[in-house]
């Protein structure tokens, strides 16, 4: 008889008097240090706690395969602007290439420049490096070139 009263109590989350959870349904549970059921219940939400964790722009941090992946394009393109001098990633002691924030933004302005505006790398290459100096001598650029942020990139 015993193992009938079990079996009448039995629900699929375990022996309870509560109605089984529905899909979907919040579920709360006892703050830190309460046990069991307490009938103060308290969600267990944590404030979210952000850090000031600013990464550097120069830190090397992504491989050639995730570069490729933010700049939608094939890797071998990236090796192609490496060769050409137009991005300089730095190596692993394994001699693998990481990519920072700053490169990635500066092959971004290297698709918008031959993509948006037509021009071929030699091109890219010389608008770079004058619209670095514009930026430095606090020279407004051209109209057509305004979209272009020069400001953090190193050319």
């Amino acid at each position: 008889m015993a193992g009938n009263i079990l079996l009448a109590n039995f629900r699929p989350g375990g022996l309870s008097d509560k109605p089984p959870r529905r899909p979907g349904e919040e579920v709360t549970r006892a703050a830190p240090g309460v046990k069991g059921d307490a009938p103060n219940m308290a969600t267990a939400v944590q404030p979210e706690t952000r850090r000031d964790v600013s990464i550097s722009l120069d830190k090397p941090i992504y491989t050639i395969s995730v570069a490729s992946e933010i700049l939608e394009t094939h890797p071998r393109t990236l090796m192609m602007y490496e060769h050409l001098g137009l991005v300089v990633p730095k190596r692993t002691s394994t001699n693998r290439r990481r990519f920072s924030q700053r490169d990635v933004m500066k092959l971004q302005t290297i698709q918008k420049l031959t993509r948006h505006h037509s021009v071929n790398l030699a091109g890219v290459r010389y608008i770079l490096k004058l619209l670095k100096l514009l930026h430095e001598n606090r020279v407004t650029p051209p109209v057509e070139l305004r979209d272009i942020d020069v400001s953090r990139l190193e050319v």
